[in-house]
């Protein structure tokens, strides 16, 4: 299509004079989720400082603005991997195989507050919070029960930990030894993002420099033995569910996987061995093109910060991997069943920007734990899109779009000016420190709050199209047995384990953690594999590291 910017511009304006003697425009505000103001029509004009080649290119091409794979989902489909997991291992285990029955290609392991938090489930702290948000694993023998009969070498498998990742980890890599499973040929994602824990979740324990100094333990023991394996997976989901903007969102979770190639880099590992297993995570909003654009500019920032700043030399090292979930905080409970048309929205814009795997939330979330029926039907929307729609038949269909290129350029002009402000505080840590990143995502939470509260954002069901009718979701409802058979489970695995060599392999891991020389996964294998629990090898980190007090800034 041969285009004449000035005779482009004369139309535009033209069009512009035309919209406005008619006078026939709604009074707005037209904006983002985010608060972007987006133009009425947009044309060749706003793409002018574009290069096609520089900035956008064919699928699987440097900058991946358009996609990671030359022939996209034509030649493999994204991986449907649902995130689950609630009360009892054997509760959580049946679900697991009910969800690859249904047709899940990959699993996505939640875990319940006690495990998050590094504590063992007979800990006073632990009370009242058995297998409420995830499933409970305190030991080797809790794992196995967990994975039994699931094909680990067949499937990959996620796993959404943080200050404990490495010890559950370890019990992961363990229980799939057992079974004859190499560590070698297990695929899957561990989150092990730390950062932003600092920044949004609130689920730390230690300080940040101790911290991260476990998170490159486990990316340089995965460089070496796990080479399936992705030993992070940075997470701006859950600074998007705190509040963020899709900018603040990208920018945040990039800066934090900048901070991680830095860490690794000082340790002495060569970018090239471990930046091709870094994955990203991220989240899939309301606003279907702003997400779609927000992809794209990921891919194409992290591909000239690999190659142009950090000078890998592997073109995989280049490439930005990410797994999407919908937006858990969109999800109303207010009429849960319109949840399914937001999700399925959310899910299409992710397909469309190029997710490598997707979970998509069940419409009673905002209630309760998915229902069976409920996590069914969140499988199926994924299913709908791939085999109904039509949108895997092209590679990014959108490609080209004066819209979407633009809104692409300004998410991605907006995150860079983010990362620079970043750097000059001194990197993440001092950003964290200083309260910088907290603040702007709370100022961006309350700009969207005060819109719904206005009735400026229409929020279905919410603020709008108001019903007052009884719910008919069905409510999942967890074994009240199975608090008992965990806790009688963890004594009795304390009280059969060899005490001697329980004590000299916690010893050594110890002393490894005291040495800041020494790789600790090594030595937390040894010590899962002797009996350890999650509990007692974070209480011992506590003792070595301390905890962290998130400062209070005003």
């Amino acid at each position: 299509m041969h285009v004449d910017p000035d005779r482009a511009r004369q139309l535009r304006a033209e069009y512009d004079e035309a919209v406005l003697r008619e006078g026939k425009e709604l009074a707005g505000p037209f904006m983002t989720v985010s608060g972007r103001p987006i133009n009425r029509v947009y044309d060749p004009t706003d793409t002018a400082d574009l290069d096609y080649e520089r900035d956008i290119n064919l699928p699987g091409n440097y900058p991946f603005t358009r996609g990671i794979h030359r022939t996209g989902y034509r030649g493999k489909p994204w991986t449907i991997r649902m995130f689950s997991g609630f009360g009892s291992v054997e509760e959580t285990n049946q679900r697991y195989k009910d969800l690859l029955a249904a047709g899940n290609n990959g699993l996505s392991i939640a875990f319940d507050m006690p495990t998050l938090m590094g504590y063992d489930h007979d800990d006073p702290w632990a009370e009242g919070e058995f297998g409420a948000c995830g499933v409970a694993v305190d030991h080797l023998g809790d794992m196995e029960i967990l994975l039994e009969g699931i094909p680990l070498d067949k499937i990959t498998t996620s796993m959404t930990i943080n200050s404990p990742a490495p010890v559950v980890w370890a019990l992961f890599i363990a229980a799939a030894e057992k079974r004859g499973i190499p560590r070698a040929k297990l695929a899957g994602t561990l989150q092990n993002d730390i950062l932003k824990e600092y920044i949004a979740q609130n689920e730390f324990i230690y300080p940040p420099a101790e911290s991260m100094r476990l998170v490159t333990d486990t990316i340089e023991f995965a460089s070496k033995e796990m080479p399936l394996w992705n030993p992070i997976s940075v997470s701006g989901y859950h600074i998007r569910e705190a509040g963020a903007t899709a900018a603040q969102e990208l920018a945040f979770t990039l800066a934090d996987g900048i901070e991680y190639v830095k860490w690794a880099l000082a340790r002495g590992l060569d970018i090239d061995s471990f930046a091709p297993r870094i994955s990203f995570f991220f989240n899939a909003h309301n606003d279907f093109f702003e997400e779609i654009a927000k992809y794209r500019a990921a891919r194409r920032i992290w591909a000239r910060q690999m190659r142009e700043r950090f000078g890998a030399k592997n073109p995989r090292s280049w490439v930005l991997r990410f797994h999407t979930q919908t937006a858990g905080v969109s999800l109303t409970e207010q009429q849960p069943e319109v949840n399914l048309i937001r999700v399925a929205i959310q899910a299409l814009a992710a397909v469309l920007g190029g997710t490598q795997s997707l979970h998509t939330d069940a419409m009673d979330e905002a209630i309760a734990l998915p229902s069976d029926k409920a996590a069914r039907l969140a499988v199926r929307t994924q299913q709908v899109i791939l085999h109904e729609t039509g949108v895997i038949n092209t590679v990014d269909p959108l490609g080209g779009s004066w819209f979407v290129e633009r809104l692409t350029a300004d998410i991605e002009r907006d995150a860079l000016d983010y990362i620079e402000k970043i750097e000059a505080l001194g990197g993440v840590i001092p950003a964290i420190e200083s309260g910088y990143l907290q603040k702007e995502i709370a100022d961006a939470s309350a700009r969207f709050q005060r819109e719904v509260d206005t009735r400026d954002r229409i929020i279905v069901g919410v603020n709008e199209y108001v019903l007052d009718e009884p719910k008919e979701i069905p409510i999942l409802r967890m074994d009240p047995e199975g608090e008992k058979r965990h806790l009688a489970r963890l004594k009795k695995h304390r009280a059969e384990r060899d005490p001697d060599r329980w004590a000299a392999a916690m010893q050594a891991l110890e002393n490894a953690s005291r040495d800041p020389r020494a790789n600790t996964m090594p030595y937390i294998l040894d010590a899962v594999n002797a009996g350890a629990t999650v509990g007692e090898v974070c209480n011992m980190w506590r003792r070595v590291f301390g905890e962290y007090r998130e400062h209070v800034v005003v």
